[in-house]
């Protein structure tokens, strides 16, 4: 496999705070990568390290593609805009007719192509933003939680997408959740974080660590078991690192 992203102790310092720090972490095609953690705890600031929306204030992040796409948590659209489909996949960069087909094919939605965006359902909209992602067969994709405001069969079915897209195009896929109930089954990697790394494995190895049960609870100890993590620094109230 190819090296697509390489992080060495990587961190992002805002606001007289660290946001993450001492990040590091290796992403190579055709893996799928998973960072979990709670609300604020660095997920989104690490993957907008790997897209260069963010410069790394310490540490090293190694690119080894610029052909990056990203799915972000929240985009902002007017729904009263009579916006159909084919329309919404070429608001920001032109996509040529087939690559928008196939890509729709890919994500099972090529019969809404003609649909008002307004009209379709949270995971209609998912999977043509996902379509729009992957239309120009990025080496790398980043989810940062794909399955919000999906019910809960939807989200079975969007991750399993996840799955088949990263057999299909074989890219590397960086998926951020903070809910990891059903994204374990078709993860390669998990990477725990609570503004630095808690701890990681494959999701086979992942069940018993303090860290991770201290941050999700008892209840999930039978999914997932992580490697110890030693803490070599101190949280402050916000969650964030002291320097």
């Amino acid at each position: 496999m190819n090296s697509l992203v390489k992080l060495e102790n990587a961190g992002v310092y805002k606001s007289s705070k660290w946001l993450v720090r001492g990040v590091s972490f290796e992403l190579f095609n055709g893996q799928i990568l998973t960072l979990i953690g709670p609300n604020g705890s660095g997920k989104t600031t690490t993957a907008k390290m790997i897209l260069k929306i963010f410069t790394a204030d310490e540490g090293i992040v190694t690119s080894n593609t610029h052909n990056m796409a990203y799915v972000p948590q929240k985009i902002d659209i007017d729904w009263t805009l009579p916006l159909r489909v084919i329309d919404f996949m070429n608001i920001t960069s032109h996509i040529n007719h087939s690559q928008i087909i196939e890509a729709l094919k890919l994500t099972g939605v090529e019969k809404l192509l003609y649909n008002e965006v307004r009209n379709l359902s949270g995971g209609e909209f998912q999977r043509v933003l996902i379509a729009r992602a992957i239309a120009k067969k990025p080496d790398l994709l980043v989810l940062d939680e794909p399955v919000q405001g999906v019910d809960f069969t939807g989200e079975i079915s969007l991750y399993n997408l996840i799955k088949n897209i990263s057999d299909t195009l074989k890219c590397g896929i960086l998926l951020i959740s903070h809910d990891i109930h059903f994204v374990m089954s078709s993860t390669d990697h998990v990477i725990c974080l609570n503004g630095h790394i808690c701890c990681s494995g494959t999701p086979s190895s992942v069940a018993k660590n303090p860290a991770y049960i201290k941050l999700f609870g008892e209840h999930t100890a039978s999914t997932l078991s992580l490697y110890e993590h030693n803490h070599d620094h101190s949280h402050s109230s916000d969650g964030s690192i002291s320097k």
